[in-house]
């Protein structure tokens, strides 16, 4: 693929600011954007003339046929161990820089007591470029969020009064993983009746039962990118009260459609949702972020919260659009799109219904 030499190059324009000479990348979705390669273990040692892939006897075929820009470094020990056989082969620096956020404790404590380095910490080095995605990668979220469309289609025609949870949840992955999907995006969220009031409930043995909210949350990981999509549905009819919050929700979730733009902080983002939900008198059952960059991780930048004040939406990044309202005892609705951020506004990916009944 064309696009690792191009990335490596703009991550390195980033270790200029912070006078970075020797970065080690290890958290796994960066190593895989950086070089391609697939493998579970390994390190990436990047300075500014050289890249080098650090991997042990299992993957080094794979890390030669995957990362043919890396020179390879063949580990006989765990980097996890002491990274005395990668520093010995990468020539001894005396200074580098670690992403921080994908190291642990115990991890730096034996790193700092084996080794005559200066390990320094760096955030963020290469998230804000993941954040961005290029064509190629839009085509393969595409992908992901076709395939996720499809398994929607699949599961309204499998939904009915008796199914639980589990079985629903499990239909819907056989349906993906035998349609073309690698694994799924992330553990499929089935939440019926007052379930549906728990954001990230897990599928249990819990009934389907006719006119209650049932609260669908799931996506597709193909060619290493995910998609994630929330619908909610009821099944045969719904009362008063399940007709008025999804109509809140759903209101609140095309004016956030209709108003997200790139240049927009995250915070101003999440308003154009959240000011719906708080003019409907539901502000306070509304306690997460709006939406969160969708990629190689189910969870990236860019952010849409409250917190996320001076984070600026980039043109070009992916976001998840879920407003919601839960309340305990009841239950929960909430829908969610997959969307990229354009200057003027956004593109909407997914293509299901969001009929409230079916």
């Amino acid at each position: 693929m064309d696009a690792y030499p191009a990335r490596l190059a703009r991550l390195r324009e980033r270790f200029e600011a912070p006078g970075i000479t020797a970065l080690l990348v290890t958290q796994a979705e960066n190593r895989y954007y950086l070089s391609g390669f697939t493998g579970d273990a390994g390190a990436l040692f990047i300075t500014p003339e050289h890249a080098f892939l650090a991997t042990d006897s299992r993957y080094w075929e794979q890390a030669e046929r995957q990362a043919p820009d890396y020179q390879l470094v063949r580990l006989k020990s765990r980097l996890e161990e002491s990274p005395a056989e990668l520093l010995e082969q990468v020539g001894q620096p005396k200074r580098v820089w670690f992403e921080s956020a994908a190291v642990t404790v115990d991890q730096f404590i034996i790193w700092q007591a084996a080794n005559a380095v200066e390990w320094l910490p760096a955030k963020n080095m290469v998230e804000p470029l993941r954040a961005v995605k290029e064509e190629a990668e839009l085509a393969l979220i595409r992908k992901a969020v076709a395939l996720t469309d499809a398994g929607f289609d699949f599961v309204c025609g499998l939904l009915k009064p008796g199914l639980t949870e589990a079985e629903v949840a499990w239909q819907l992955e056989v349906y993906l993983r035998t349609h073309g999907a690698e694994a799924l995006a992330f553990e499929t969220i089935v939440a019926s009746g007052p379930n549906g009031a728990m954001v990230h409930h897990r599928a249990g043995p819990r009934a389907l039962q006719p006119g209650e909210p049932i609260v669908i949350d799931f996506g597709a990981m193909t060619d290493g990118y995910r998609s994630d999509m929330t619908r909610t549905v009821s099944l045969g009819h719904a009362d008063a009260k399940y007709a008025e919050v999804f109509e809140v929700v759903y209101r609140a979730q095309q004016a956030a459609l209709e108003g997200i733009h790139a240049g927009m902080t995250g915070a101003e983002a999440d308003a154009t949702a959240r000011t719906v939900i708080v003019a409907a008198g539901y502000g306070e059952h509304f306690g997460h972020g709006l939406g969160h960059g969708v990629g190689l991780a189910i969870h990236e930048a860019p952010r849409a919260s409250r917190l996320a004040a001076t984070e600026r939406l980039p043109a070009g990044a992916t976001l998840t659009v879920e407003p919601g309202v839960y309340l305990a005892g009841w239950g929960g609705v909430r829908l969610e799109d997959l969307v990229v951020v354009r200057e003027a506004g956004v593109e909407v990916l997914s293509r299901s219904h969001k009929r409230s009944i079916i």
